[in-house]
């Protein structure tokens, strides 16, 4: 077997993938916990969502950078439906990510309502995790809608 640029560029999309998608699930069970926690322990588990959520833009800008290169040197054209719509959901999700996250956690330490915040920041979690798993299937069956 062969193994070329080409396929190091796929190697790293899907790893890129796996880490922009992943530690999101890590965030629902801390977000459950922070629900009860004690105001010293408050900060530990806020630095681990800010750690989660920057190591997932951070693994999502190599997606995107993979992903243009694989477009450029892959046998695809950019026009392909699957590309277009998985385009279109990258850029929502970019701006759904930076509002959703960013804004709920300034929010945490000034709310009065702690829950609410909490309530947000997971339903805000299982929109992105539910945005990255349809862009992920349409990497992976590339359907031709159109």
């Amino acid at each position: 077997m062969k193994f070329g640029i080409y396929n190091l560029f796929v190697y790293l999309h899907v790893f890129s993938a796996v880490l922009s998608i992943g530690p999101l699930f890590v965030l629902l069970p801390i977000i459950r916990r922070l629900r009860c926690a004690e105001l010293e322990v408050e900060s530990a588990y806020l630095s681990v969502i800010q750690a989660t959520i920057r190591m997932v833009m951070h693994a999502g800008h190599v997606l995107v950078f993979t992903g243009v290169v694989l477009l450029i040197i892959g046998p695809w054209p950019w026009y392909s439906s699957w590309i277009l719509l998985t385009w279109a959901i990258m850029l929502v999700s970019v701006v759904f990510l930076a509002k959703g996250f960013t804004s709920v956690l300034k929010n945490f330490q000034q709310a009065a309502d702690k829950k609410q915040v909490l309530d947000r920041l997971r339903s805000t979690s299982w929109m992105y995790i539910g945005l990255l798993l349809l862009m992920l299937w349409l990497m992976v069956q590339k359907p031709m809608l159109w």
